[in-house]
């Protein structure tokens, strides 16, 4: 089986770090492939999140998996042979994928062709893990504007205390403060309890403004 994977450099190196099947060749690019990759792969991973658009009218009968926390398949409009993934920064690397898709069944012998573990989730905002980790963050933020304590002492309390690899503002600087703010603020607008703290927001309107300046 051939796989294409369109990664930038973090990605692959995380895809990399992963026991993949040694039968699987794995092709990574830095970008978009050529129209006629789709006649020659037996799947596609688009991971940059730039890709989705123009060009995707040939990979139509090829299960396509894409990296889209924030946009759902169905507001997409993308065709039936697509499924979403979580390409965050961190979680590819991750022993379990979490994929939203309407190919289950197809879906699902690609990853164990890639003996790569798999979990099937709604097709919603986040995913699930993201979700989990946006929220801790968050809530870590709200401690840090209260003057609880400090970043360095919430990081190690939650590493040590739960075993994460990473503590929420090492999360935060990996996966970038604008994609957790961008997701907090979607899943508030149907649920409060993802209402940004102020400290974070404060944090994403400084990071905006200087990035237009």
């Amino acid at each position: 089986m051939k796989v294409i994977v369109v990664a930038n450099v973090e990605q692959e190196e995380e895809i990399m770090s992963k026991n993949t099947n040694p039968e699987v060749e794995l092709v990574f690019l830095k970008s978009f492939p050529e129209s006629g990759a789709h006649e020659i792969s037996d799947a596609f991973f688009f991971l940059t999140g730039n890709e989705v658009g123009a060009g995707m009218e040939f990979f139509t009968e090829k299960p396509v998996f894409i990296n889209s926390v924030l946009e759902t398949l169905e507001q997409k409009k993308l065709p039936i042979n697509f499924s979403r993934i979580n390409g965050w920064p961190g979680f590819l690397q991750r022993q379990t994928w979490e994929v939203a898709s309407n190919k289950k069944s197809i879906s699902a012998k690609i990853f164990e062709s890639l003996g790569w573990n798999v979990v099937f989730v709604k097709d919603e905002p986040g995913l699930v893990a993201a979700r989990v980790v946006s929220m801790i963050i968050n809530e870590s933020f709200f401690a840090l504007g209260e003057g609880v304590s400090t970043m360095e002492e919430i990081n190690l309390a939650m590493k040590l205390g739960t075993n994460y690899p990473y503590g929420p503002f090492e999360w935060q600087e990996k996966i970038g403060l604008q994609n957790i703010y961008q997701l907090l603020h979607i899943l508030s607008e149907k649920d409060k309890r993802y209402s940004v703290s102020p400290l974070l927001e404060t944090r994403y309107l400084e990071l905006t403004s200087s990035a237009k300046n």
